[in-house]
Order: C-alpha cells, then sequence, then structure tokens
C-alpha cells in the first residue's frame, strides 16, 4: 500500500462520521419540517377560514344596519356580496376538520349558517323600515351572535392546537438538538481517534527517517534509517541509506583535503597583520585571526557573550559593521578616517578602520561577514599632523593678512594720497583677494577647531521660518546680481527647531550660496523644511547644472573641488558643514543628476 493510499485511508473515519452526522442531520430536519407543515396545514388554514367568515357575518350585520337605517339598496347589495365568500370558506372548514370536537362544531357553524340565512331572508321581504327594525333585534342580531359565537368557537379550537403543537414541536426540537450534538460528538471523537491512530501508523516511517537526518546533520555518517515495506517512504529511507553510505566515504577520502585546506586558510589570515573577524549568519563568531586575538582578545576558545570582552567602542563597531553586511546592505566601506576606532593597547592606542565584506552560499545567500579592522594608526596622525600645521599657518597668516586687508583700505580710500582710476582698479581687485584669503583662513581656523573638538554648540529654541529667512537674506544680493529667485517652503507642523542658530545658520548659507554660485541667470534656489519621524529635514534645491554621480561621493571631502566649479573657494565649505551637522546628531547629503540641478539636504534630530 502506498503512502498515499494509506493517508487517504486515515481520513476515511472523519468522512464516514461526516456522514453519519449528515444522515442524522437530513433524517431530523425532515422530520421538524414536516411537524412544521402539518401545523400549517391541520389548523392554519381552518384559523384562516374562520377568520375570513367571522369578517363576512360583520359585514352582512352592517348591510341589515343600512337597511334598517333606510339605506336598503346599499345594504341589500353588500349582503349578495358576502353570502358566496361564506359559504366557499364553509366548504373549506367543513373539508379541513382534524381536531377532535372540531366536526360537531363545524355542524353547529352550518346549522348556525343556514339559521342566519332564512331569517335574513325574512328581513329583507319586509316592506317597512319599522317591521325591518323589529324583525333585526328580535330575530337577525340573535341568529348572527349564534353563527359568530359557532365561528369564534371553531377558532379557538384551532389556536389552542396550534398552540399544543407548537410546544410539542420546540419539545421535540430541544431533543434533536441534544441528539444532534451527541452524534457530532461521538462521531468527532471516534473519527478523530481512528484517523490519529491511522495517521501515526502510516507516519512512524516519516519519524525514523527524521532521527536518521538528525544524526547525519550532527557528524554521524554511520547512520542508517531502517524503513520496511514498499511505499514512497520505504523508498525515501533506501535513498538516505544510499546518500549516508556516500557521505560516509567521501568524508572519509577527503577528510585530509579538507583539513589541509582549513589549516592553509587560517595560516592566510594570521598572515595579515590586521584583526580579521568572521561572523556567521546567525551573528555568531566563527573564525578570527591571531591580530584580533591580540588586539581584541577573541578566542574562538571561550564560551558565552565574546564580544562581550571587547573592549565597548569596538564591540560597538564590530555589532554595527555586522549588522550592516548581515543585514542583506552589501558591503561596507568606511567614509572617512572619523570612523576609525581607539583601541588601548600596554604599546599604546591603535586606531582601527572598519572594513566588511558579505561571504555568499552557493544559492547565492548571505551565510557570513568578515570584518576587517585596518590599523590607521600612522595614517591618523600624519592626517593630524596635517591639521596641526594648516592650523598653525592659517593661524599665522591671520595677523599679516589683517595689516594687509587695512594698507590696502587705507590706500584704495586715497587716506595716503589721491589713487589714480587704474590704481584704484588694482587695489580694489587686491582688496577683493584679501576678502577671499581672510574667508579661506577662517575655514581653516574652524576647521581646526572642529577637528580639536574644540566646537561648542549653543543650542537654542528658535522660529524655523525666521532661521530660513536670515540664511536667504543673507544671500539675497548674489542672487539678484545673478538673476536667480530665491524662495522657501516651511512646513506647517515646523513651528521652530532646536539648533545652534550661528553654526548652522552658516551651514544653511553655505548650501544656499552654493546653490546660487551653480545657477544660471533666470534660476531659482528653493529652501525647504519638513517634518517626520522624529527628525526635521531641511532641503536645498537649485536648477543649476547638476553633479555627477563619480563627484558626489567626495563632494564633502576636505580640500576636494570639483571640475569646473568657479574659482574662490578652497573646498572647505561642505566640509565644514557636514562637522556641523554630526554635531547636532544628524545626517547631510546630496541628490543630484548632470542636468537636472542638485538637492542638498541635512536632517537633524528634534523633540
Amino acid at each position: 500500500m502506498t503512502l498515499r493510499e494509506r493517508l487517504l485511508l486515515a481520513q476515511a473515519p472523519l468522512a464516514l462520521a461526516l456522514v453519519l452526522v449528515g444522515v442524522v442531520a437530513v433524517a431530523t430536519l425532515s422530520r421538524l419540517g414536516r411537524s412544521g407543515q402539518e401545523i400549517l396545514q391541520d389548523n392554519y388554514r381552518s384559523v384562516l377560514a374562520m377568520q375570513r367568515m367571522t369578517e363576512q357575518l360583520e359585514r352582512m350585520d352592517s348591510a341589515a344596519l343600512f337597511i334598517v337605517a333606510g339605506e336598503r339598496e346599499r345594504g341589500t347589495e353588500q349582503q349578495a356580496s358576502q353570502r358566496p365568500v361564506f359559504s366557499e370558506e364553509l366548504r373549506v372548514q367543513q373539508g379541513n376538520v382534524t381536531e377532535p370536537g372540531e366536526a360537531e362544531a363545524t355542524r353547529r357553524l352550518g346549522e348556525a349558517w343556514r339559521r342566519y340565512e332564512k331569517e335574513y331572508d325574512a328581513f329583507l321581504a319586509l316592506p317597512s323600515h319599522e317591521a325591518a327594525r323589529e324583525a333585526y333585534f328580535r330575530a337577525l342580531e340573535p341568529a348572527f351572535s349564534e353563527a359568530k359565537a359557532a365561528a369564534a368557537a371553531i377558532l379557538a379550537l384551532n389556536q389552542d392546537a396550534m398552540v399544543r403543537k407548537s410546544e410539542a414541536l420546540r419539545r421535540q426540537s430541544t431533543r434533536v438538538n441534544t441528539l444532534m450534538v451527541t452524534v457530532v460528538l461521538a462521531a468527532f471523537v471516534m473519527g478523530l481517534f481512528a484517523s490519529t491512530s491511522l495517521t501515526h501508523r502510516a507516519l512512524r516511517p516519516v519519524s525514523v527517517l527524521s532521527q536518521a537526518v538528525r544524526r547525519l546533520g550532527k557528524g554521524d555518517y554511520a547512520a542508517r534509517a531502517v524503513v520496511t515495506g514498499k511505499d514512497e517512504i520505504a523508498q525515501l529511507g533506501q535513498d538516505f541509506n544510499a546518500m549516508a553510505e556516500a557521505l560516509q566515504q567521501y568524508r572519509q577520502s577527503s577528510l585530509g583535503e579538507l583539513l589541509q585546506a582549513q589549516s592553509a586558510s587560517q595560516a592566510a589570515i594570521d598572515s595579515l597583520p590586521d584583526p580579521v573577524v568572521v561572523f556567521g549568519a546567525g551573528g555568531g563568531l566563527l573564525n578570527v585571526n591571531r591580530s584580533a586575538e591580540d588586539v581584541l582578545r577573541l578566542s574562538l576558545e571561550e564560551g558565552g557573550d565574546v564580544l562581550g570582552r571587547v573592549a565597548p567602542e569596538a564591540r560597538e563597531v564590530l555589532e554595527r559593521v555586522r549588522g550592516h553586511v548581515l543585514g542583506g546592505r552589501g558591503a561596507y566601506q568606511p567614509r572617512g578616517y572619523e570612523e576609525a576606532v581607539r583601541v588601548p593597547l600596554p604599546e599604546g592606542d591603535r586606531w582601527l578602520l572598519p572594513r566588511a565584506s558579505p561571504v555568499y552560499g552557493e544559492a547565492g545567500d548571505v551565510v557570513g561577514a568578515t570584518v576587517i579592522l585596518q590599523d590607521v594608526t600612522r595614517l591618523r596622525r600624519f592626517d593630524e599632523l596635517k591639521n596641526d600645521l594648516v592650523a598653525t599657518v592659517a593661524h599665522e597668516f591671520r595677523t599679516p593678512l589683517t595689516s594687509l586687508r587695512m594698507a590696502v583700505h587705507l590706500v584704495a580710500e586715497g587716506v595716503v594720497g589721491p589713487v589714480t582710476e587704474k590704481q584704484a582698479d588694482l587695489l580694489f581687485a587686491a582688496r577683493e583677494d584679501c576678502e577671499r584669503l581672510q574667508g579661506i583662513v577662517d575655514d581653516l581656523l574652524d576647521l581646526s577647531r572642529i577637528q580639536a573638538g574644540q566646537l561648542q554648540l549653543e543650542v537654542r529654541r528658535v522660529q524655523a521660518e525666521e532661521f530660513v529667512d536670515a540664511a536667504l537674506d543673507a544671500q539675497r544680493a548674489a542672487a539678484e546680481e545673478r538673476g536667480v529667485r530665491l524662495s522657501r517652503q516651511v512646513a506647517l507642523d515646523v513651528e521652530a527647531v532646536e539648533v545652534d542658530p550661528e553654526r548652522l545658520g552658516l551651514v544653511l548659507g553655505n548650501l544656499v550660496g552654493n546653490g546660487v554660485k551653480h545657477t544660471p541667470s533666470g534660476g531659482e534656489v528653493e529652501v525647504r523644511v519638513s517634518r517626520g519621524e522624529g527628525r526635521v529635514r531641511f532641503e536645498v534645491r537649485d536648477t543649476g547644472e547638476g553633479i555627477a554621480p563619480e563627484q558626489q561621493a567626495r563632494i564633502f571631502e576636505k580640500f576636494y573641488r570639483a571640475p569646473g566649479a568657479p574659482a574662490g573657494g578652497a573646498g572647505l565649505g561642505l566640509s565644514i558643514a557636514k562637522d556641523i551637522v554630526q554635531a547636532h546628531g544628524g545626517d547631510i547629503g546630496v541628490v543630484s543628476a548632470p542636468g537636472q540641478g542638485s538637492t542638498f539636504w541635512f536632517s537633524l534630530p528634534q523633540p
């Protein structure tokens, strides 16, 4: 018997129980339906006939009163139309006698109707109103009352019978409900027990095969699945045993080669001077090299939380980079030396810059992450020396530059003597160069203070519209000179922001100024402010020439100037803007395409 046939057989008890419940339900519901139909057939038609007959009697009596009142023609017509209806309903009742005593009551009703008709005919034959009036109260009205009482007796008899039958039907319905619940529960329990038992017997070989698979997964290549029979599971067990046999032979033949390859791989990563850490798909530690053991104090032999013994700064970087790669976001590349983490060691502090690459499986999914902590201690020291040199040179430039600016200004103003027009032009150009040089020196000094950690933010609450307007007003003269429109759009839910207005004003002013410089005449620079997910986002959009993708990755680097950029700067504005935004706990970026303008944005966390 095949596995499919066994499973179908296991479901047979439930199917039989369902059929049994259906048969019982159909039979009981059919019985209840017949009982209700009997009530309608036996009594409801009689009740309806009595109601109609009573109505006809009352209309005939009303016709007699019309005659007594002097409207003989109207009364005669009305009573003549009611008699056939009453006679028809009487015949229906005579053919629908179903209850004990109903036949005698029907006979009395017939006799009462005939007497009433006889008296009514005599009443109609009287010539005068006075005689008709006397005959009505003497003979006709008593006959009417007798016929109506006879009809009421039959009506009450059938109504009482309907009440009794309805109560009996209710009791029968209660018994049927109890029977149905009992049958359903019994059928369900019996069917479930039989199906469970048959299913367990049919799937018992699957349990045997599952245990063998788990043993094989744990490295027990001698595990075999003992399954008898000729069904699909037995065939699967034979195939599994053949696979386990092949794996055992393969392991025995290739174990030495695997161990040799593993040793070569370990020797390769141990030869690297930088710490290397390999994580599995679940985030667990798979491998480390000797440098990682020495610098990070990592060891595969120790159990528990291995990263818990790493310095907090290095642990935070490892966890962040690991989450980036295992989260499916690709390789991790640092944005600059500022991401280097300091690791204290007995021989001195070392600065490590994280890089990571995903490890892919055969199916193309990420099965691990390799993290390399590049030692950039010497490069960082060189960078610090360069920054110190730049700061020192900028500071030494400041005093003679101030004197030079003052001297050029005094000569240009004619304080020391008259100046010709050509000399004035030369002095004006020299003064502009001095101002540009002063701006570069100020940027260098600001940059040195930021990198030295001396940037102190004075955060306070300012109105968003006033803050944006101040940045636009500072660039309005330059925008009008170039024929560029300035506009703003502040969302209604952004009333105020908590920032250092002086420092962040430099950032926004720098972005607006760059937009004005790179936007042709007739273009527009727009500042937008919006709120979302606990952050406020500032956007500066221009309609300029745009930025090539290969330049966007370096545009926030120090001293970087895009090819074709206007002369006059040192390439420090966006770098300083990035440092100020990050000091506020925010992010900064750019979205641009050649010929489609640029959108510089930064977002700040706001309560």
